[in-house]
């Protein structure tokens, strides 16, 4: 029974050990931030190519237009 016991313990001492680490907390912090930034990169620059897809378009129309 004794010997149970002290595996039990010593296994929920390795849980705890391993629970309260926070050596991989940065990392994961730093990449939450990154998807953050690249999701927003990938929304504005989305956004802003249907406003520059605009312009080319307009720019060409004029040209269209002087040229003989």
């Amino acid at each position: 029974m004794l010997l149970l016991q002290t595996k039990i313990h010593g296994a929920y001492l390795a849980l705890r050990d391993r629970l309260e680490r926070q050596e991989g907390q940065a990392l994961v912090e730093y990449a939450l931030i990154l998807a953050l930034i690249a999701v927003l990169s990938i929304a504005i620059l989305q956004a802003l190519g249907v406003n520059v897809s605009r312009i080319f378009n307009k720019v060409n129309t004029q040209l269209s237009a002087v040229a003989p």
